[in-house]
């Protein structure tokens, strides 16, 4: 037994180690120094929750506030009806499935500044393009306006992670048991029923994932947002992950951008605790 917890704990100091180093020592110093002066290199004056009451002040801070909540929001729900949808696609018994998974998961490996450059062609010149040919100037200057700026990562978004979702549903939807879809169907139930009644409460768990993951990396979202818009026209669609970068090193307040960084982790946690314990409770009611 000793030996056992040994090799145990042998094998385990190394990623503890690790993670202290990467994220939890980081973190602590950065706390501290969201209360200070702090330049970047050494933090002379203890300022208490000077800037912490200074962000509330920061009006491009709010806006980028509100504008990521709504993408999330609009992401949340798109990813999850879409990789839901291709997993449901992909679970039949077609000849092409495997060939489906493959394409549906490959924008997933391209990275998001790639993947912001290539959608900023597409809707700059090909939108552009098509909306001269067929007269309509909706589709002129997509990215030059603040409500198609916000659809345009918005899809990308949605293009990127919706292969990723699926896989996520696909691996619970091969689970659900095929003889208690067929006894439904001998039944009478019809598709729309099997779902409602069968096929959903199962895929729970994986509803709960999907929402946890989608919910957490829209709120996080920097490389597309600089690459397809960087925050513009006039920071309208600034996300909070590039308002913080550009406090902290294009301003060089990085104490302030620390203090602002805090309360957005603060904001990510408590959204995504409340909604793994709702989508849990949920999982134990159906």
């Amino acid at each position: 037994m000793r030996n056992r917890d040994f090799s145990f704990w042998l094998f385990l100091t190394p990623v503890i180690l690790s993670l202290s180093l990467v994220i939890l020592v980081p973190f602590v110093y950065g706390f501290i120094y969201s209360f200070t002066n702090w330049n970047g290199m050494v933090a002379t004056e203890f300022l208490g929750f000077k800037n912490y009451i200074t962000l509330f002040k920061d009006a491009d801070f709010r806006a980028s506030i509100w504008f990521t909540t709504k993408f999330a929001i609009c992401s949340v729900i798109l990813l999850n009806f879409l990789g839901l949808g291709l997993a449901l696609l992909v679970t039949r018994n077609l000849k092409t499935n495997n060939l489906m998974r493959t394409v549906f998961f490959m924008p997933n490996l391209i990275g998001g500044l790639i993947l912001g450059f290539i959608w900023q062609f597409i809707f700059i010149s090909v939108f552009g393009n098509i909306g001269e040919l067929l007269g309509i100037e909706a589709l002129t200057g997509w990215l030059s306006t603040t409500a198609t700026g916000f659809w345009g990562l918005v899809i990308l978004t949605s293009w990127q992670m919706a292969g990723y979702i699926m896989i996520i549903y696909i691996a619970y939807l091969e689970n659900i048991p095929k003889d208690l879809l067929e006894a439904a169907e001998i039944d009478g139930a019809s598709s729309f029923q099997r779902f409602r009644n069968i096929t959903f409460p199962l895929v729970a768990p994986a509803f709960t994932v999907s929402m946890f993951l989608t919910l957490s990396n829209s709120f996080q979202i920097y490389d597309q947002n600089l690459s397809l818009t960087n925050g513009g026209p006039f920071n309208s669609t600034q996300m909070v992950a590039m308002n913080i970068v550009k406090t902290a090193f294009t301003e060089n307040k990085m104490a302030f951008a620390q203090s602002k960084a805090v309360i957005f982790f603060i904001i990510v946690a408590a959204v995504a605790i409340t909604q793994v314990y709702y989508n849990k409770k949920k999982e134990v009611d159906m």
